[in-house]
């Protein structure tokens, strides 16, 4: 009986140590399955930022975890574009609507996509415009039943797991309406992203003044690449590895300008541009950004578009009095003076060298 004792307890104890074993042996199995899911929704969720191609304009639209942001949509005619490209995305609601100030060329498109989805908020400056695309924008917004929410400050806004702050406007800019711009700056993990619209060095200066951060990884290049914007201590504070440049191809402002591209490349800033490019897709995982498709070659490829664009001849009108230049058709170009107008057909650069300054409203 005690041999029969002993069996059953040595019995026993085998039963339990294989039961321990495949007890261990499960918990190692389950932990594998974890890890790898772990990993997978690390990779699909990575923030996505892409950087639309609406010709002479700005259109941006962000995504993460499912949720969904979008900065302006170009002019008017390029509405149908935006809407097509974000159901091309799975686009079916907008978290956040941002229309960074009322020049066509960045809310024209943005009746057609709050008429196509649902909207949760739309931020646009204090601001008004008294054009007939500024109204029937306007009638949209209150036709969805929709309010306004003005940028403020230092504000910060959550979308999916990133965050975004706003930094401009920071002041009335009058009827500069380009200084009006809404400003953000977008951060998931250790990168950043920065919007800035239109705003020129004005603004930039306020900017820099406020406080808050300014420091990304990649830069929308304000006002398309114009010189008015982009400032030295702007571009020096922002520090960006990379910047996008959203424009028309040969355009009739010649953006990019040189001195902003030169800019860039002094700083060994990688640029990557719409019209060059189409639209641009940008990929942070929260360590890194990266550009899938796209190559560091763009700077080089951003240089020769500038250096041809700088022997494009057109004609330029001149005010020998404030010592400035406008395109034909600006309105300001039209009240000037008989005695002080004069009319050139050169290249902006030639202009440039005689001593003369770009107009502020036609931006030549």
């Amino acid at each position: 009986m005690t041999g029969n004792f002993y069996k059953r307890v040595l019995l026993a104890a085998v039963i339990i140590f294989t039961l321990m074993i495949a007890g261990c042996a499960g918990m190692e199995v389950s932990t594998g399955p974890d890890k790898s899911v772990s990993s997978r929704q690390q990779s699909d969720s990575d923030l996505k930022v892409h950087f639309i191609d609406v010709g002479q304009g700005d259109s941006t639209l962000i995504e993460k975890d499912g949720h969904f942001m979008l900065i302006d949509a170009g002019e008017r005619d390029q509405g149908p574009t935006v809407v097509s490209y974000l159901k091309e995305q799975g686009v079916k609601k907008l978290d956040y609507v941002i229309g960074t100030h009322p020049h066509s060329d960045h809310i024209g498109g943005l009746e057609a996509v709050i008429k196509a989805f649902d909207v949760d908020k739309i931020i646009m400056p204090q601001k008004a415009h008294t054009t007939k695309l500024y109204e029937r924008l306007l009638n949209t917004i209150d036709e969805k039943k929709l309010k306004i929410t003005p940028p403020k400050i230092g504000e910060v806004y959550e979308l999916g797991d990133s965050t975004f702050q706003i930094l401009g406007p920071n002041r009335d800019y009058g009827d500069n309406l380009n200084n009006w711009s809404v400003g953000i700056r977008l951060d998931y993990g250790k990168t950043s992203f920065a919007f800035f619209g239109d705003a020129e060095k004005g603004a930039e200066d306020d900017m820099l003044a406020n406080g808050f951060s300014l420091k990304a990884d990649v830069l929308k290049v304000s006002h398309h690449g114009s010189s008015t914007s982009s400032s030295g201590p702007f571009l020096d504070q922002v520090s960006p590895e990379y910047a996008v440049i959203s424009c028309g191809k040969d355009n009739d402002y010649g953006h990019p300008h040189k001195e902003t591209m030169d800019a860039l490349q002094k700083r060994n800033i990688t640029v990557f541009r719409t019209d060059q490019l189409g639209s641009i897709l940008a990929v942070s995982d929260g360590s890194k950004v990266t550009f899938p498709g796209q190559n560091k070659g763009s700077t080089n490829d951003s240089k020769t578009k500038t250096e041809e664009s700088k022997s494009l001849t057109r004609e330029y009108v001149l005010n020998t009095n404030t010592k400035k230049f406008h395109l034909p058709d600006c309105k300001l170009a039209t009240s000037i003076k008989k005695e002080n107008k004069e009319t050139l057909k050169g290249t902006r650069d030639e202009v440039i060298k005689m001593g003369y300054e770009p107009c502020k409203s036609c931006k030549p």
